[in-house]
């Protein structure tokens, strides 16, 4: 089955750093130049990542996860597919899943990436939220990624038996058939290949998309909402 609701470089700026330099001659040129770098660098990503004393509140787990997913998004590759691999192999391989009930006491309950690192487990939502967190961060365009709820078909084809369940949809363009990053199976597939999952709706910073119709008014989701409100906290910036 197709998926209706899913079928709807950026380049670092020329560098003008000869004017600035030959203007600036009391200045160190190894000095001022990577300062310049890091100003260019800053405007074009706009992104910041949780300061150790702030993971360190989060246990010594926390801190180890930190540090190998900085690692990762250090090395990630430089197109979206390499970026998408790379995330979906690191929550993948390094996340174990567990119900909400068991790692937090509750039903619904929208963990950050920090704190998903602190239990080492997730259900569902926190693996979509790790892996849309890190491709934001690595530089992949907002319009392209979206959290989608789809009911997961249990027992095979002909199953009636569904599951609430979620993944992260990437959109190589709006009207192209989207790749599915799921915490089910470890590649990544198009959604014309997942005939197990029946799509709902899915939403990103920006909308949210019901039967393929899309709304500006994501404000409506109030867990959402409430977990970019805990990233900001904690110092996620993208």
């Amino acid at each position: 089955m197709m998926f209706q609701e899913f079928t709807e470089t950026k380049s670092l700026p020329r560098a003008c750093t000869a004017p600035l330099l030959n203007r600036l001659h009391a200045w160190p040129r190894m000095l001022l130049l990577p300062l310049i770098l890091w100003f260019l660098c800053l405007g074009v990503t706009g992104s910041s990542l949780p300061s150790e004393q702030t993971v360190a509140r989060y246990g010594p787990q926390a801190q180890r996860l930190y540090r190998d997913w900085q690692t990762m998004l250090n090395t990630a590759g430089s197109s979206d597919t390499q970026r998408l691999k790379d995330v979906n192999d690191f929550f993948n391989r390094r996340i174990n899943y567990a119900e909400n009930s068991q790692v937090w006491r509750q039903e619904d309950y929208w963990a950050t990436p920090l704190e998903t690192f602190g239990k080492g487990m997730a259900d569902c939502k926190g693996f979509v939220i790790g892996k849309y967190v890190s491709l934001r961060l690595l530089g992949v365009s907002p319009d392209k990624i979206r959290l989608t709820y789809v009911k997961a078909r249990i027992g095979g084809p002909n199953s009636n038996i569904t599951q609430a369940h979620m993944v992260l949809a990437y959109y190589p363009s709006p009207t192209v058939e989207p790749l599915l990053l799921d915490n089910l199976i470890s590649s990544i597939q198009p959604a014309s290949q997942r005939p197990d999952l029946i799509p709902v709706f899915s939403f990103n910073m920006e909308s949210i998309w019901v039967a393929g119709t899309q709304n500006n008014n994501v404000s409506r989701l109030t867990r959402w909402k409430q977990l970019l409100d805990k990233l900001k906290t904690e110092g996620f910036s993208f």
